[in-house]
């Protein structure tokens, strides 16, 4: 999908549809006797269950936590902490570019399509032991590969600017250069950046773990236009 394909009269995409749920999305309800679903973290005191990957807000609106599950050893965990097999990366579309890339508000598609992890499954990405640090794995050299080739000096921007995974690592994104692009904390216009985006990735991830979206329609939503979805799944601009 290209940046900023969204245009009226148009069908919307699935995922559009099911980000209707996402006010539900962190919580999945349960009978407090059964097992807990695969990849939640906390059962909250109305009999719910959470996926937040963090403790935070988490049960804040249904009570608060019961009991926290969170190393229990459910289905799918990562025993240790140790890193899961991320597998072979998936790029969303082809790659053309390698250099003279467009420096805006969202990645310049042919140079940075997006990709994702084919082994960070659903089972994966929503067990209690994952965490995004086991499989971030992006080097100086990498980064400096991408400010390269978006005609930037390759060097540490600091908080200015961060070389961000288009399809987030918390929807099992690859850390090839293809799903890598320069995004600023504040745009030039004052439109938000990545610390704006993170709070989608996080609701994104719940509403994964919570089925009401699909892995793939999630990672193509977020990496087509993410302040697209933002608004649908907020019903806010973004930043606001």
């Amino acid at each position: 999908m290209a940046a900023g394909g969204e245009r009226a009269g148009r069908r919307r995409p699935a995922w559009v549809v099911l980000a209707a749920l996402a006010g539900a999305a962190s919580v999945l309800a349960a009978p407090a006797s059964a097992a807990p679903p695969p990849g939640a973290t906390a059962r909250c005191r109305d009999g719910t269950y959470s996926f937040s990957q963090h403790r935070s807000g988490t049960c804040s609106h249904h009570g608060g936590v019961a009991v926290w599950l969170t190393g229990s050893g459910g289905s799918g965990s990562s025993a240790g902490g140790a890193a899961p097999d991320a597998g072979r990366t998936v790029l969303l579309h082809r790659r053309t570019r390698t250099s003279r890339c467009v420096v805006g508000s969202l990645p310049d598609r042919r140079c940075s399509p997006g990709a994702y992890a084919a082994g960070l499954t659903h089972a994966v990405l929503c067990s209690a032991g994952f965490h995004t640090s086991t499989i971030r794995h992006v080097t100086d050299s990498e980064r400096f590969e991408v400010e390269r080739e978006y005609g930037l000096a390759a060097r540490h921007y600091g908080r200015t600017l961060e070389i961000d995974h288009i399809v987030p690592l918390e929807l099992g994104g690859s850390n090839d250069v293809a799903n890598l692009f320069p995004e600023k904390a504040v745009l030039a216009s004052g439109a938000p950046g990545f610390r704006v985006k993170d709070r989608l990735e996080n609701r994104l991830h719940a509403m994964v773990c919570g089925r009401a979206i699909g892995l793939r329609a999630a990672q193509r939503g977020i990496a087509a236009n993410w302040r697209h979805v933002y608004l649908e799944v907020f019903g806010t601009p973004a930043g606001r």
